[in-house]
Order: structure tokens, then sequence, then C-alpha cells
């Protein structure tokens, strides 16, 4: 089978768990063909490209980072047809009209398809009047109808970038049989953008398109841009128009993917207000390498008694402030405790606050008077000589802790677990999913709460590695690599069954059977060779 992967600022080129998960799918089915299809959001991302197995046939890439201009030009009958296209889509943006917002987008897809790149038109004056009139007309937000010239503009520029998919050449099949559109199954490692090749593979060739989402593209968004970053935001008419077209768009992929794959049910919640249907969703969690954890998680030391591990990115959505408070009250309580933080990556100024509080809430203790004093938090990195690995980390105590006021699939947690350890942890996204009662859930930011759990733990050796026991059980159960793909097998075995919209094949399931085409690092070059025709000369 041919397995077109698409993906945006992830795979091959992205760290982190965007790309793992990817790899791991890629490398636990090598009886399938991948094509690789990615969407790059920086040339430093795409010189920092990972090694792929032998049977990932090709990689494409197309830079969202660059300006793109082909310096095509329309004649006037499809300029006209370019501006009927986008009035369409900017009318389905502004008034949040799902079947305008379809046929433009559709509808520039077909004009891209036949005339070329959108780059200039997407960028053209006629693209700003169109924008403006759809801003002013009657059903558009009162924030919207506010847009002034400045905010058209930006807005127009971000959408020609979101839209660039729709200029690319990947779809039609080229002489050496690659594209899209021949293809088995789209398979679009996140939504949004990254699916958008996908919807146009589905509609111009029938090509079954399917859809996971370990973090709904559409949350990130209105994260990101409603005030959730430290950054500089946009202004208020850009943000809802940003706003408004991701809906539309996360609607309409949800609307005709085949099938949909959130990776918790705090995804599929958000996918189903958005309109997914219930009949093409199934909840596929992350696969998670159980190995890197087995060493500690079957190990008989349960780690320091009195130490509190936390672990992650240390920004503003983890809390980490709410936790200082709390490890104060513990301190309170149990003299003795201590709290290790281990940073896998960090946001400078918070991480700044976060040692400048401990600092005023801890102040360095010693024994006695000649003893050099220590303080009860320490601030670490996972590399070091006291905590070579994650696992490491994990182990070095007794319990772990989640302070997240923001989060989604919570990968540190599910890391604990198969550590064998305690956790207790803020009820936010999917924690409770992955948690599933071997663990203590607070409500977010609740210091006295998150105190209270971390003493029961602390106070009680036998309740915690009960629970830890527990923990690991159900995350070698949920949680492993092994799941994550014999799932996604039988996906995509369900969906070339199905069968699709092709015109050869009619929606006849197995049609286009797999074995109609033999992955080329199986080809033999003898089989290759056409047969000799029984009539000609070299036959006789």
């Amino acid at each position: 089978m041919r397995i077109g992967l698409l993906t945006e600022g992830g795979y091959p080129y992205a760290t982190g768990e965007a790309r793992l998960w990817c790899d791991r799918l890629v490398r636990g089915l090598p009886q399938h063909e991948f094509e690789l299809y990615a969407l790059s959001r920086s040339a430093e991302q795409e010189r920092a490209r990972v090694p792929l197995p032998e049977h990932v046939a090709h990689v494409r890439t197309a830079p969202l980072w660059a300006p793109a201009d082909d310096g095509r030009t329309y004649a006037r009958r499809e300029r006209r047809r370019f501006a009927d296209c986008f009035g369409e889509l900017v009318h389905g943006i502004c008034a949040g009209a799902p079947d305008p917002f379809a046929a433009g987008l559709y509808g520039l897809a077909d004009l891209a398809r036949e005339q070329g790149g959108l780059h200039a038109a997407l960028r053209s004056e006629s693209a700003v009047r169109a924008l403006e009139g759809a801003c002013r007309a009657h059903g558009a937000s009162r924030t919207v109808q506010a847009a002034h010239v400045a905010d058209l503009l930006e807005f127009v520029d971000e959408l020609e970038r979101m839209l660039r998919p729709l200029s690319l050449d990947w779809y039609e099949e080229d002489a050496r049989g690659e594209g899209l559109g021949a293809v088995d199954v789209c398979h679009a490692a996140a939504g949004g953008v990254a699916a958008l090749p996908g919807l146009l593979a589905k509609r111009f060739f029938g090509v079954p398109l399917l859809v996971t989402e370990y973090g709904v593209q559409l949350r990130a968004h209105y994260l990101s841009h409603l005030g959730a970053g430290r950054g500089e935001e946009p202004r208020p008419a850009v943000r809802a128009l940003l706003a408004a077209f991701h809906l539309r768009l996360a609607c309409e992929i949800y609307a005709r993917a085949d099938f949909l794959t959130p990776g918790n049910a705090h995804a599929r919640r958000w996918q189903e207000r958005c309109g997914a249907g219930r009949d093409r969703l199934r909840t596929v969690h992350p696969g998670m390498e159980a190995d890197r954890f087995a060493t500690v998680g079957e190990s008989a030391d349960r780690g320091d008694p009195d130490t509190l591990v936390w672990v992650g990115r240390v920004e503003p959505a983890k809390d980490l402030i709410a936790l200082l408070h709390a490890f104060a009250e513990v301190r309170r309580a149990e003299p003795r405790a201590r709290l290790r933080i281990f940073a896998t990556a960090a946001d400078p100024g918070y991480l700044a606050d976060c040692r400048s509080l401990a600092a005023q809430l801890f102040p360095d203790e010693a024994a006695d008077s000649v003893t050099v004093g220590e303080n009860p938090v320490a601030f670490e990195e996972i590399g070091g000589p006291e905590a070579p690995s994650a696992a490491d980390a994990y182990g070095a105590g007794r319990v772990v802790v989640l302070s997240s006021v923001i989060e989604g699939f919570p990968v540190t947690l599910a890391e604990a677990m198969f550590c064998g350890r305690a956790t207790v942890s803020t009820d936010v996204g999917a924690v409770c999913e992955v948690i599933g009662g071997t663990g203590l859930v607070v409500p977010p930011r609740n210091p006295r709460a998150l105190a209270e759990a971390c003493l029961s733990l602390l106070g009680d050796a036998e309740r915690a590695e009960r629970l830890g026991a527990a923990a690991r059980a159900r995350a070698l159960e949920l949680f492993t690599v092994e799941q994550n793909v014999a799932a996604f097998q039988e996906i995509y075995l369900r969906l070339l069954a199905k069968g699709s919209g092709r015109p050869d094949g009619g929606g006849i399931p197995f049609a286009r059977p797999p074995e109609a085409r033999v992955p080329g690092h199986w080809t033999s070059p003898t089989w290759a060779k056409p047969a000799p025709d029984p009539t000609s000369e070299a036959a006789v």
C-alpha cells in the first residue's frame, strides 16, 4: 500500500513528539511504502532532516516561511474567475458560512490546477477589495467590520501563506508515478493547513483522507492568538479573521475526511463540536517507546521517598508558580521534602521568574554553621550527570507532579506511568483519560489542593507504590508503539477496503488492490520487463 503522509513543521524535520510518533509509525509499517509531503516552517528546520528508512519512497517539501511568487499573472477571464472564487471564500470566513467557504476554496484549487500558482493573485488589489467588501457586508461580526486597511493587508498576506498548498505541484501523478493522486491513502499528521493537500487529493482524485490530531490545531490557534502567548499579538480584526478561517477550515476537514483519529477524548470532543461524525471517529493514543523506561519501571528502587519530581518544558502554561507555592505548604508539613524540576526546554523569562520565586520562598538552608546551604528546590536539565535520561529524572523521586493549566495529551505524565511512579496532576486536557484512576487529580490553579495530594502520597509509601504499579500496567496496555501501529494498520486496510471515489475504482472495495503495484524496494529488474509478443520475430 502507498501512504502519502502529510506534515506541517514536523516529520521528517522537527524534533519532539510531533516528529517521533510519525517516525515510529513509518518504521513500524515496513510492509507499506510511504511518501512524505512536508510543509516546512523555516530554512533552519529543513537543514535538520532525520534519517529515513528504506521504504520511504521520496520526500517533497514546500516552505511556508519563504516569500512565494512565480511571477504568473492571469488573463482577464481568469482574473474575473479568481475574484468570484476569492469573494466566496472570504464571504464564508467573515459571515461564518460553510457553503460559500467550501465553494470558494475548491474553486481556487481548480483555478490553480488549471492556470498555475495563486501567489500573485492572492496578494493583488482585487483580493484586498474583495476582503474589504466581505468585512463590510451584512452578517460580519462587529470586530471584523471595524477592520482597517492595515488589518486587511496583514490578513491577506497571512491567507496567502496558509493557502499555499493550493498552488503546489504535488497532486498530479508524474512520469515516475509520484504524486498524491497516485497514493492509496492520504494520512495528515495534523489538522489545519497540514490536511489541506489531502483535502484536495480527495477532491481531485478521490484518494481516501485520514486525519490524526494529537493536539487540535484549531485549539492551538486559539491559544496562540487569543491571549495565551507572550509575544506581540495581532490586532483584534486580524485575530477575528484568522480565527474564523481556522474554524471554517477545520469544519471542512472534519466533514470531508474519511476517517479521523484523535489522540485522546479531549481532542475528540473538539472534533465532534466542529461537525465530525461519530461513525468516522476512533481514538488512537500516541505510541511511546516503553523500553526506554523499562529499567526504572521494573526496578525495586522507588526513588527518594521525600522527593517530588516535575519534568517538562518550563513555560507559563505549566504553572510552575502554583507548584512552588504548593511546595511551600508541603515543606511546612514535611520539612525533609525536596522538589526537583527537570527542564526539557524553557522560556528564559519564565524560568528566571520561577528561580527568583524559589529563592524567595526557600532561602538556602544548612544543617549547621559550617555546612554549605542548599535550596530544597533544584532546577536541572535532563542530560546532566545526575539525570542522563528522562527515565533517570522520573526515577529520582517517589511522586511525579504535573501542575499545568493548559494541556493536550500529557506526554510527561504517560512517561512517569511507564516508570511506575505515582502521580499528582491538575485536571486539564486529557489528564483524567490518561491517568484513569491510577493517580491523584486536583483542580488547576489550586496550590493548597496540590500540596494536600502530594503530602498524602509522600506520607503513604504503600499507596504510592500501589498506584505506581497500576499506572505502569495501564501505560503498557494503552500507550505503546505497538498498539499505535496496529491501530493505524487496521485503519489503512479499512479505508482501502471501503473503496473511494476514484474514476477507476467506482467505489468498489479493493477495485485498485495494493498488489497491483509492488513497492520499488521489492521490485526486481526482471519483473519490469514486458512479456515478449508471441507474434514478433524475437518471440519466434
